[in-house]
C-alpha cells in the first residue's frame, strides 16, 4: 500500500469559462496533493491510504465520503476541531490564465495534533510513502507530524517521495521554507523539484535542469531520483509537457505530450507523481516509470476535477503513442 498525507480541501469552480465576478453558483469537488496522488494510484489498482484531518461537521464528512469513493483507504481520516480549507478556482481560455484564490486558514488539518498519528501502525503494511511540500508549510504541527512520518518510513525501509511544491503565500506561522524543508528532504529517496524550486527552497541557482538535479543530489545523498516535468505554455488551453529525470548517474526525457484542448490541468503533478510511484513499483526501470508518469500527468489534463481517472491500461495505450482520442466501442 502507498501511503499520502496531507490537507484535503473543497473545490470551487465558476461554471465553464466564467469569471468569478459573472457566476451565479460555484460547482463543488475535493482534492489535495496528497490525496489525490493515492486516489490516482487507486484508479490505477495499487491499494493507497491516505492520512488527514477533516473537521468533525457536515463538509468535512462530505470531503471523507467524497474520496472514500475514489477507492483509497480511508482507515486513517481523523476529525476535530477547525473548518475545512477551501479554494475557488475559474479557468482561463486563451490568452486569459486559470485563477486560484486560496481559503485555508485555521483548518482543522492545520490544527492538528502530531501526536494523533501512529505512524508505527499507519505505515506497518506499506510500500511508500508520499507527501509534499504544502503540508509543512500549513503550520508548525503539520510540519511536526510530516517529520514523524518520514523518520518512520525511513525506520521501517521504506521509499519516500516528495513534491517540494513551493507555494509562497502559505508559509505564513513564523517559519520559511529554506528553514523547514531541507531536513525533510533529507529522508526522501525522490523528489519532484523544478529549477525555481530549487533556487527558491534550497538556494541551488541554475537554469539547467541536468545541473540543477545533479546539485541536488550532492546536496541529500539519499536521493535516487529527482524528477520534474516541463511545460511549455501556448495558451490557457494548449500545452506541451515533457517529463524529466536525473537518476544519480543518467538524465532521462520523457516523450513530450501536446495537451490540446486542456480541460482541467488542475491535478497534473499529482498524477505524475502517481504514475511515477506506479512506475517504480511495477517496473523498477527509471525511464520506462518517467515515461508512464508523464502519459499519466497529459491524461489527467483531460479530465474534469482533481485527480486522474484512468486505469494503468489507458495509461501504457497512451505510452505506446496511441493519442488519436479515436472513438472506443
Amino acid at each position: 500500500m502507498v501511503i499520502t498525507f496531507g490537507e484535503i480541501m473543497m473545490r470551487l469552480t465558476a461554471p465553464g469559462q466564467q469569471r468569478f465576478a459573472q457566476a451565479a453558483n460555484l460547482g463543488i469537488t475535493y482534492g489535495g496533493g496528497e490525496a489525490n496522488t493515492a486516489a490516482a494510484l487507486a484508479q490505477m489498482g495499487v491499494p493507497a491510504g491516505h492520512v488527514t484531518v477533516f473537521p468533525d461537521n457536515d463538509l468535512g464528512r462530505a470531503a471523507a465520503a467524497f474520496f472514500q469513493k475514489s477507492g483509497i483507504d480511508t482507515t486513517h481520516f481523523l476529525f476535530g476541531g477547525g473548518r475545512l480549507g477551501l479554494y475557488f478556482m475559474e479557468v482561463g481560455a486563451g490568452i486569459r490564465p486559470s485563477r486560484i484564490v486560496y481559503d485555508r486558514y485555521d483548518s482543522a488539518f492545520a490544527k492538528l495534533n502530531p501526536a494523533a498519528f501512529d505512524w508505527e501502525k499507519i505505515l506497518e503494511r506499506a510500500r511508500w510513502f508520499h507527501w509534499t511540500g504544502i503540508t509543512p508549510a500549513v503550520s508548525a504541527t503539520a510540519t511536526l507530524a510530516c517529520a514523524d512520518a518520514i523518520s518512520t518510513a525511513r525506520k521501517l525501509g521504506l521509499p519516500v517521495s516528495a513534491d517540494v511544491n513551493y507555494r509562497r503565500v502559505l508559509w505564513q506561522y513564523g517559519k520559511s521554507a529554506p528553514e523547514v524543508m531541507p531536513a525533510l528532504v533529507e529522508g526522501c529517496d525522490v523528489v519532484v523539484c523544478t529549477e525555481g524550486d530549487a533556487a527558491d527552497i534550497f538556494g541551488i541557482s541554475s537554469t539547467d535542469f541536468p545541473d540543477m538535479a545533479r546539485q541536488m543530489k550532492q546536496r541529500f545523498p539519499n536521493l535516487k531520483q529527482i524528477i520534474a516535468t516541463r511545460r511549455d505554455t501556448i495558451s490557457a488551453n494548449h500545452n506541451r509537457l515533457t517529463g524529466l529525470c536525473f537518476d544519480g548517474g543518467e538524465y532521462h526525457e520523457s516523450p513530450t505530450f501536446d495537451l490540446n484542448p486542456i480541460v482541467d490541468r488542475i491535478g497534473g503533478g499529482d498524477a505524475f507523481m502517481a504514475g511515477f510511484i506506479y512506475g517504480m513499483l511495477n517496473y523498477q526501470d527509471t525511464a520506462r516509470a518517467l515515461a508512464f508518469a508523464t502519459a499519466a500527468s497529459a491524461l489527467k489534463h483531460t479530465i474534469e476535477g482533481d485527480f486522474n481517472l484512468v486505469t494503468a491500461a489507458e495509461v501504457e495505450q497512451v505510452v505506446q503513442g496511441d493519442v488519436s482520442g479515436r472513438l472506443l466501442r
